[in-house]
């Protein structure tokens, strides 16, 4: 609040004195930006006897001139659209339609002086140096080309050449060149016309020389004939030596004659605003992708039809005009351009959008009006910030005229599809491409020509261990790692790989992709997989998040809070949350000297759960601000942040001693009260302060003394997932356990869907667990685990909690050596790894102020009979009869006969029958020394399952025999259904003729 009075306090004549001291406000820049004005620019400026300059007539000249500065860009915004400021680059939007002379360029006449400096020192150090110069070389003469009136100080100040504000003045160029070239090897800003061919040609010639240029202008229409029409512009191209302007960061080359780009503008590394408007493009060099620090690129009122996917490289590209053209189709690498804030498309013949448009997350402003759009797609919904002008196309309309069906040809180029199983590993593709699916829901779509030859490749899931999956804070694994190989295979088109993951609201899902030493995010398009191809059947097609790779790796999707992202230049910046747009950065001008990579993601939190966790019902908090920035070096200026105010809390009804700013350290995980430290106001919805280092930052409205503490206690729990535990014995194989760990809202829809098959005791009590943190269940008194596994040190096995995975183990358990009889065992969960020594204490603790133990559950072993066999209260298989009255029955006598003769062809049977991979290892595992037992129970736990499968059991049977191999078995069950069908027939039949019988016996007496 101080803050604000003290600016406030300045009064008008003090701030034109300042001004007057040489320093002015430019129309269209920031409020701190400082522009030069020197002498040259002041014709009014009067000096006293001393040498000092009269204060009064100084402030008198600055207001005048000031008002005509102010005439002059109302003007120019009017003829040629909004100046942009890039670097310290004036970038000038060209005009839609033919013009007169840029205001602009006289307002740098009347006062060729004006250019931003980066300091008030390095003003008047090179205001001192201009005026020297420029007054040592009055005998020049430049005319011609330029009229006898002209001076050099008119068209050249300390760092900037206007030559394009005389018809012909790009002549003038040589001429200085070979009279001052010291002076000119230090020109930063130099704008040319380009509608005398000779001038310009000999101007071309000297510009390799100026290798200090940051920005180059060479435009037509500056100049109009005598009817009134635009004169254009004659330049055709650039010759290779203009490469030498290493330090160029602004290019305009419109309203010219270009036919393709010069292949000189690639080797401009630091090129970010690019110009190139009415101009004769057909098309884009397939390399644009080396402009990597492009952020405007204007291609308005060319010819082009299509663009290079290279487009795509442009990651720092914010603005993109491709108006008036003949585009018909946008390449799908688009929606790599993460950056991007401004889309124009207006007057082309595009006929769609590409889907992964939705992946521009920036995007804040798409205008598309006047093109031949039937539909918008519905990707560009989940951009809420959006605006969209779809003005002036046929939207909803049919096609004119109606599509073709396709030709044979055509059908027969239809990507081939494949379905995998579970065993199923391995595959191959061809040139033809395909379209794979994989078991779970993921999808690989390798498209026509990716391939010259056909190659074998491979998958596999992966278990979502610590070496294989990285996360960062707040982020959540939704998919188990997705490893496609052979690594180094490199494909000549991208393949499109989607992994499946669970919705998380209010959250961004991403694909990361691990390249054996570091994992990164890659650009992710999120839709619905295939309707024919479901990870549930009969439910809806999985959701995907899809990437575009050239190379096969390690893939997971994982959830993260919603990421913006922009690049602060010196000029400044302001970047706005889009999950949040009440949340804002303001980078002031020059409050950095390099380019930097700032973040920003929002946390949103529960207040009513604050609320408990802290024990203040009054208490309320503002969104989670996490900031980081690359480098990570402090801001040479106060950076504004904005944030609402926490929830119930206005600006009228704020009590501010109650308002409390804290900022947490990320690394040590610490928070601090920074409330007494910084500029902290309020309006009447939001907070704003300032700080020059980024972290994280928390606004609280509490009563509560100690600040700090209560909240890094809250934040810790925040973090956490209320869970609970399952340990869970199979009905018909106690020695088989399950063990998993879910969130405690899908424990008890889990338990249900589990009843029929397992039983034990109930969950554990509510535990907390962080994302990804890791811990183990220990079997102890009495109890082993009978299978040597990679996860698991004497009897205890490792688990990584992820709130989104199933987090599920199972494994059989065997009484511990000496324990004879039923055992009465116990599982314990413990935080943190396996360690070498549990101690006995810790090992019998079920209660209390533990930090490793996390809950126990009882586990029950039977007793083993003579044959090794758990000794069970009921039959293992009860009496059945497999089939219906009408198509006929298999009793239980058949079924044994059945598979006395299956042998071992029963896991081929098994698996054809529909049973999982999971329960056949079950049997084969509990009756590995008996074959008979083992296809016995294969057979009736088959049998079992069809009580509830509707009629047409013993069709499925003999089908699985015939897809085995194993005719001979599929014809004994027809021949013995027939028989029981035919005696069941003649059995009816009898059962009539006896009814028949005794109604006439009943007619007669």
């Amino acid at each position: 609040m101080e803050r604000s009075s003290e600016e406030g306090a300045a009064g008008p004549d003090d701030e034109d004195a300042d001004l007057a001291a040489g320093w002015i406000l430019k129309p269209g820049r920031s409020e701190a930006e400082e522009v030069e004005v020197t002498s040259a620019c002041n014709p009014l400026k009067t000096t006293s006897q001393g040498g000092a300059a009269d204060r009064s007539t100084d402030i008198l000249a600055l207001r005048l001139w000031r008002g005509l500065v102010h005439q002059d860009q109302e003007q120019s915004e009017r003829e040629t659209g909004p100046v942009m400021s890039d670097g310290q680059t004036e970038v000038v939007e060209p005009e839609r339609e033919a013009s007169s002379v840029s205001p602009s360029s006289l307002m740098d006449t009347c006062g060729p002086s004006i250019s931003t400096l980066p300091s008030s020192y390095s003003s008047m150090h090179h205001h001192a140096n201009f005026s020297s110069s420029s007054s040592s070389s009055p005998t020049l003469s430049l005319t011609p080309p330029l009229p006898p009136s002209v001076e050099l100080s008119a068209v050249l100040t300390n760092t900037k050449l206007t030559l394009d504000v005389y018809l012909g003045g790009a002549a003038v160029l040589p001429l200085l060149w070979g009279s001052i070239p010291g002076q000119l090897r230090g020109l930063r800003y130099l704008t040319l016309g380009s509608e005398d061919k000779p001038g310009l040609d000999g101007a071309l010639d000297v510009l390799p020389h100026l290798t200090e240029l940051r920005s180059l202008t060479i435009r037509g229409h500056r100049f109009h004939d005598s009817q009134g029409d635009p004169l254009p512009g004659l330049l055709t191209t650039l010759p290779t030596s203009v490469s030498s302007l290493s330090h160029l960061v602004h290019l305009d080359l419109s309203f010219n004659q270009l036919s393709c780009l010069p292949s000189c503008l690639l080797s401009f590394p630091v090129l970010s605003s690019l110009l190139l408007c009415h101009n004769h493009l057909s098309a884009l060099p397939p390399d644009i992708g080396q402009l990597s620090s492009l952020t405007y690129l204007s291609l308005l009122g060319n010819e082009l039809v299509s663009l290079p996917p290279s487009l795509g490289q442009l990651k720092a590209l914010q603005t993109l005009d491709i108006s008036h053209n003949l585009l018909q189709q946008l390449p799908d690498e688009i929606g790599s351009l993460e950056e991007l804030v401004k889309l124009e498309l207006c007057h082309n013949k595009l006929k769609q959008l590409p889907e992964n448009m939705g992946s521009l997350l920036s995007l804040r402003e798409l205008v598309i009006y006047s093109n031949d759009l039937r539909l918008i797609p519905h990707c560009l919904n989940k951009l809420p910030l959006l605006k969209i002008d779809v003005r002036d196309n046929p939207l909803g309309q049919p096609p004119t005229p109606p599509p073709l069906p396709p030709t044979p040809e055509q059908a027969e180029r239809k990507i081939p599809e494949l379905h995998l199983g579970f065993n199923q590993h391995s595959f191959c593709v061809s040139s033809a491409g395909c379209h794979v699916f994989l078991p779970g829901g993921a999808e690989l779509l390798f498209p026509p020509g990716c391939l010259v030859t056909a190659k074998r490749l491979e998958w596999v899931e992966k278990r979502p261990e610590r070496k294989w999956v990285w996360l960062e804070e707040h982020d959540i694994l939704l998919s188990r790692p997705l490893e496609l190989r052979p690594h180094g295979i490199t494909f000549l088109k991208p393949v499109e790989v989607c992994v499946p993951y669970r919705r998380k609201k209010r959250r961004e899902v991403v694909v990361q992709r691990f390249d054996g030493q570091s994992w990164s995010t890659l650009p992710t398009v999120l839709r619905r997989g295939s309707e024919s191809h479901s990870s549930h059947p009969g439910g809806r097609p999985a959701r995907l998040a899809c990437c575009a790779v050239r190379q096969f790796s390690w893939f997971m999707a994982v959830s993260r809070p919603i990421k913006d992202s922009c690049s602060v230049t010196p000029t400044g910046a302001l970047l706005v949350s889009s999950s949040d747009p009440g949340i804002k950065l303001h980078f002031p001008p020059d409050s950095t000297t390099q380019t930097r990579t700032i973040t920003l993601q929002v946390l949103q939190v529960s207040v009513s759960e604050v609320q408990s966790l802290c024990g203040d019902p009054q208490a309320s908090v503002s969104p989670l601000l996490c900031l980081s920035q690359t480098p990570s070096i402090d801001f040479l200026q106060p950076i504004k942040v904005q944030v609402p105010l926490p929830s119930g809390v206005t600006g009228h009804t704020v009590d501010m001693s109650c308002l409390h700013l804290l900022h947490g350290d990320p690394s040590a995980q610490t928070w601090t009260d920074i409330t007494s430290q910084v500029s902290l106001y309020v309006t009447h919805l939001y907070a704003i302060f300032y700080v020059t280092h980024f972290s994280w930052y928390w606004l609280w409205y509490t009563t509560q003394r100690c600040v700090s503490g209560v909240v890094r206690k809250v934040y810790q729990r925040l973090k956490q997932f209320k869970v609970q535990f399952l340990v869970l014995q199979r009905k018909t194989d106690p020695s088989q356990v399950m063990l998993q760990c879910l969130p405690s809202n899908k424990v008890d829809g889990r338990v249900q869907s589990l009843s029929e098959q397992y039983e034990g005791p109930q969950p554990s009590d509510l535990c907390d667990l962080l994302e990804g943190e890791q811990f183990f269940a220990g079997f102890e008194r009495g109890l082993d685990i009978s299978t040597e596994r990679p996860d698991c040190t004497e009897g205890r096995l490792c688990f990584v909690f992820y709130s989104s995975l199933k987090n599920l183990k199972e494994v059989y358990i065997c009484p511990a050596q000496g324990q004879k009889g039923p055992v009465r065992g116990q599982v314990s969960f413990y935080r943190g790894e396996i360690p070498s020594n549990l101690p006995e204490e810790v090992a019998r603790k079920r209660k209390g102020p533990d930090s490793q133990w996390l809950a126990t559950l009882p586990l029950r072993l039977p007793a083993l009979n003579s044959e090794n066999n758990f000794i069970m209260e009921e039959l293992q298989h009860p009496p059945l009869n497999l089939g219906d009255p009408e198509s006929g029955y298999l009793t239980e006598a058949n079924l044994l006969s059945i598979s006395l003769q299956i042998g071992q062809d029963w896991r081929v049977i098994g698996i054809n029958l529909g049973l999982s991979y999971q329960e056949l290892d079950r049997i084969q595992y509990k009756y590995r020394d008996n074959l008979g037992a083992l296809v016995l129970d294969m057979l009736f736990l088959w049998a079992r399952g069809q009580r509830h499968a509707g009629p047409g059991a013993v069709s499925r049977l003999v089908a699985a025999m015939i897809e085995s191999s194993r005719r001979d078995l599929a014809d004994e069950i027809e021949d013995i259904v027939s028989i029981g069908r035919r005696k069941y027939s003649e059995s009816l039949r009898r059962v009539g003729l006896e009814a028949e019988s005794s109604s006439l016996s009943e007619t007669q007496q």
